[in-house]
C-alpha cells in the first residue's frame, strides 16, 4: 500500500496539508517500506483564498490509503476520507521512519485499531 507524509525534510510530519511544498510517498508491504517519489507543489500555497492548491494534491496522492499531516483543513480531509483514505494528525514528536516500522509492523498482524479500516481495504 501506498502512503504519503506531509513533510519538510523527509524526516518530520511537520507541514499543513493545504500549505505543503512537499508530499513524500513510500510502498509499505509486510517485508518493509521503499521510498517511491516525493511530489512537489509549486505556486502560492500561503494563500487561504486560493482552493485550487488543494486538487493537484488530492490528485497526486489519490493512489495513498493513508495520509499522515500535521493538520488538514476540513474541506480537504473530507474529501479525501470520501474517497477512501484514512488521515493521520501525526503527534509533534512522530518521524517519516518511526511511522513507516509501525505500518509494516501493522500489516504483519499488529494494527492499532484506527489503522484497521485502512489495511483490510
Amino acid at each position: 500500500m501506498k502512503v504519503a507524509f506531509t513533510t519538510s525534510d523527509g524526516t518530520h510530519i511537520n507541514t499543513h496539508f493545504g500549505v505543503a511544498k512537499e508530499i513524500d510517498v513510500y510502498e509499505v508491504t509486510k517485508d518493509g517500506f521503499e521510498f517511491v517519489e516525493t511530489l512537489v507543489f509549486e505556486g502560492d500555497l500561503e494563500e487561504a483564498a486560493h482552493e485550487d492548491k488543494i486538487t493537484p494534491k488530492m490528485e497526486a496522492i489519490a493512489d495513498c490509503k493513508i495520509l499522515y499531516v500535521k493538520a488538514i483543513g476540513k474541506p480537504a480531509g473530507n474529501k479525501l476520507i470520501k474517497q477512501g483514505m484514512t488521515i493521520v494528525r501525526a503527534q509533534e514528536y512522530d518521524t517519516v521512519p518511526d511511522i513507516l516500522h509501525v505500518l509494516v509492523k501493522s500489516l504483519n498482524g499488529d494494527a492499532p485499531p484506527m489503522l484497521r479500516k485502512a489495511l483490510l481495504q
